[in-house]
Protein backbone atom coordinates (compact mmCIF):
# COMPACT_ATOMS: atom_id res chain seq x y z
CA UNK A 1 0.00 0.00 0.00
CA UNK A 2 0.66 3.56 0.27
CA UNK A 3 1.40 5.43 3.14
CA UNK A 4 -0.46 8.53 3.48
CA UNK A 5 0.85 10.49 5.30
CA UNK A 6 4.62 10.51 3.96
CA UNK A 7 3.83 9.43 0.26
CA UNK A 8 5.92 6.12 0.82
CA UNK A 9 5.38 2.86 -1.40
CA UNK A 10 5.24 -0.27 0.78
CA UNK A 11 4.33 -2.61 -2.24
CA UNK A 12 5.76 -3.07 -5.26
CA UNK A 13 3.66 -2.20 -8.34
CA UNK A 14 4.99 -2.07 -12.24
CA UNK A 15 6.03 0.92 -13.76
CA UNK A 16 3.39 1.08 -16.02
CA UNK A 17 0.73 0.58 -12.91
CA UNK A 18 2.43 3.85 -10.76
CA UNK A 19 2.13 7.64 -11.42
CA UNK A 20 3.69 10.38 -9.90
CA UNK A 21 2.19 12.92 -8.32
CA UNK A 22 3.56 16.31 -6.92
CA UNK A 23 2.37 17.49 -3.44
CA UNK A 24 4.51 20.18 -2.15
CA UNK A 25 8.22 18.96 -2.06
CA UNK A 26 7.14 15.08 -1.94
CA UNK A 27 6.48 13.37 -4.77
CA UNK A 28 4.11 10.30 -4.13
CA UNK A 29 3.12 7.53 -5.91
CA UNK A 30 -0.40 6.32 -6.95
CA UNK A 31 -1.81 3.23 -8.22
CA UNK A 32 -3.66 4.12 -11.98
CA UNK A 33 -7.14 3.30 -11.98
CA UNK A 34 -7.14 1.59 -14.97
CA UNK A 35 -5.05 -1.22 -15.99
CA UNK A 36 -4.34 -3.35 -19.33
CA UNK A 37 -5.72 -7.12 -19.53
CA UNK A 38 -5.33 -9.59 -22.18
CA UNK A 39 -4.78 -8.93 -25.82
CA UNK A 40 -8.62 -9.18 -27.53
CA UNK A 41 -7.40 -9.70 -31.13
CA UNK A 42 -5.30 -8.83 -34.12
CA UNK A 43 -6.78 -7.40 -36.90
CA UNK A 44 -6.17 -8.54 -40.19
CA UNK A 45 -7.30 -6.42 -43.53
CA UNK A 46 -7.96 -8.62 -46.14
CA UNK A 47 -9.10 -8.23 -49.70
CA UNK A 48 -11.14 -11.02 -50.54
CA UNK A 49 -13.68 -12.05 -47.56
CA UNK A 50 -14.69 -15.52 -48.95
CA UNK A 51 -11.45 -16.21 -49.68
CA UNK A 52 -9.84 -15.18 -46.47
CA UNK A 53 -12.78 -17.07 -44.20
CA UNK A 54 -12.31 -20.23 -46.53
CA UNK A 55 -8.64 -20.20 -45.75
CA UNK A 56 -9.00 -20.42 -41.73
CA UNK A 57 -12.16 -22.52 -41.50
CA UNK A 58 -11.24 -24.76 -44.28
CA UNK A 59 -7.71 -25.07 -44.78
CA UNK A 60 -6.36 -24.92 -40.94
CA UNK A 61 -9.68 -25.46 -39.36
CA UNK A 62 -10.35 -22.93 -37.45
CA UNK A 63 -14.03 -21.71 -35.97
CA UNK A 64 -14.86 -18.74 -37.64
CA UNK A 65 -17.80 -16.55 -36.78
CA UNK A 66 -20.58 -14.93 -39.17
CA UNK A 67 -19.60 -11.64 -41.27
CA UNK A 68 -21.27 -9.12 -39.66
CA UNK A 69 -21.29 -5.55 -41.39
CA UNK A 70 -20.65 -2.21 -38.67
CA UNK A 71 -21.52 0.76 -40.75
CA UNK A 72 -20.45 2.91 -37.95
CA UNK A 73 -16.74 1.60 -38.35
CA UNK A 74 -17.03 1.06 -42.37
CA UNK A 75 -15.77 -2.68 -42.29
CA UNK A 76 -17.19 -6.23 -42.56
CA UNK A 77 -15.56 -8.06 -40.18
CA UNK A 78 -15.37 -11.85 -39.28
CA UNK A 79 -13.96 -13.50 -36.46
CA UNK A 80 -11.65 -16.18 -36.24
CA UNK A 81 -12.14 -18.04 -33.02
CA UNK A 82 -8.42 -19.01 -31.29
CA UNK A 83 -8.27 -20.56 -27.72
CA UNK A 84 -6.19 -18.21 -26.52
CA UNK A 85 -7.23 -15.09 -28.40
CA UNK A 86 -9.09 -14.10 -32.07
CA UNK A 87 -8.22 -13.34 -35.46
CA UNK A 88 -10.65 -10.47 -37.03
CA UNK A 89 -10.60 -10.34 -40.65
CA UNK A 90 -11.52 -6.35 -41.63
CA UNK A 91 -13.25 -6.18 -44.98
CA UNK A 92 -14.34 -2.89 -46.37
CA UNK A 93 -17.93 -1.37 -46.10
CA UNK A 94 -19.00 1.72 -47.75
CA UNK A 95 -17.22 4.32 -49.84
CA UNK A 96 -15.67 5.81 -46.98
CA UNK A 97 -14.12 2.53 -45.09
CA UNK A 98 -11.05 3.51 -43.44
CA UNK A 99 -10.08 -0.39 -44.73
CA UNK A 100 -10.30 0.55 -48.86
CA UNK A 101 -7.69 2.90 -48.20
CA UNK A 102 -5.19 0.60 -46.27
CA UNK A 103 -6.00 -1.99 -48.91
CA UNK A 104 -5.34 0.67 -51.73
CA UNK A 105 -1.64 1.01 -49.94
CA UNK A 106 -1.38 -3.01 -49.29
CA UNK A 107 -3.09 -4.85 -52.09
CA UNK A 108 -2.79 -8.11 -50.36
CA UNK A 109 -4.19 -6.93 -47.04
CA UNK A 110 -2.06 -7.27 -43.95
CA UNK A 111 -1.94 -6.47 -40.17
CA UNK A 112 -4.32 -3.37 -39.84
CA UNK A 113 -4.18 -3.12 -35.66
CA UNK A 114 -4.24 -4.57 -32.51
CA UNK A 115 -6.65 -4.73 -30.16
CA UNK A 116 -6.03 -5.08 -25.70
CA UNK A 117 -8.57 -4.93 -23.29
CA UNK A 118 -8.85 -2.57 -20.51
CA UNK A 119 -10.52 -2.66 -17.67
CA UNK A 120 -11.78 1.03 -17.63
CA UNK A 121 -12.33 2.28 -21.30
CA UNK A 122 -13.00 5.67 -19.91
CA UNK A 123 -9.99 6.40 -17.48
CA UNK A 124 -7.64 4.38 -19.85
CA UNK A 125 -8.59 7.06 -22.45
CA UNK A 126 -8.40 10.16 -20.14
CA UNK A 127 -4.75 8.79 -19.12
CA UNK A 128 -3.26 8.45 -22.53
CA UNK A 129 -4.49 11.50 -23.81
CA UNK A 130 -3.39 13.39 -20.60
CA UNK A 131 -0.02 11.60 -21.63
CA UNK A 132 -0.56 13.18 -25.31
CA UNK A 133 -1.30 9.83 -27.24
CA UNK A 134 -3.93 11.07 -29.93
CA UNK A 135 -7.05 9.48 -30.40
CA UNK A 136 -8.61 9.01 -33.55
CA UNK A 137 -11.67 10.13 -32.34
CA UNK A 138 -12.95 12.27 -29.67
CA UNK A 139 -15.53 9.89 -27.89
CA UNK A 140 -15.79 6.18 -27.65
CA UNK A 141 -17.44 4.25 -30.19
CA UNK A 142 -19.13 0.85 -29.80
CA UNK A 143 -17.16 -1.63 -31.31
CA UNK A 144 -17.82 -5.14 -32.57
CA UNK A 145 -18.30 -6.89 -29.49
CA UNK A 146 -20.91 -4.19 -28.42
CA UNK A 147 -18.50 -2.74 -26.04
CA UNK A 148 -16.69 0.80 -26.36
CA UNK A 149 -13.64 0.89 -27.81
CA UNK A 150 -11.08 4.22 -28.73
CA UNK A 151 -8.00 3.61 -31.34
CA UNK A 152 -4.76 5.12 -30.83
CA UNK A 153 -2.91 7.01 -33.09
CA UNK A 154 -0.09 4.89 -35.00
CA UNK A 155 2.60 7.35 -34.80
CA UNK A 156 2.20 7.83 -31.38
CA UNK A 157 2.36 4.14 -30.80
CA UNK A 158 5.60 3.04 -32.12
CA UNK A 159 3.97 2.39 -35.78
CA UNK A 160 1.27 0.25 -34.57
CA UNK A 161 -2.28 1.27 -34.36
CA UNK A 162 -3.71 0.23 -31.08
CA UNK A 163 -7.33 -0.21 -30.54
CA UNK A 164 -8.29 -0.45 -26.77
CA UNK A 165 -11.74 -2.49 -25.66
CA UNK A 166 -13.49 -2.77 -22.50
CA UNK A 167 -13.20 -5.27 -20.95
Amino acid sequence: GINAEYGWVTKVYSVAMLSAVRVGTCTRYARNVWSLGILNHTAIAVPNLEKSVSFYKDVLQAKVSDPEDLPEHGVTVVFVNLPNTKIELLYPLGENSPIAGFLEKNKNGGIHHICIEVDDIDAAVKSVKEKGIRTLSAETKIGAHDKPVMFLHPKDCGGVLMELEQK
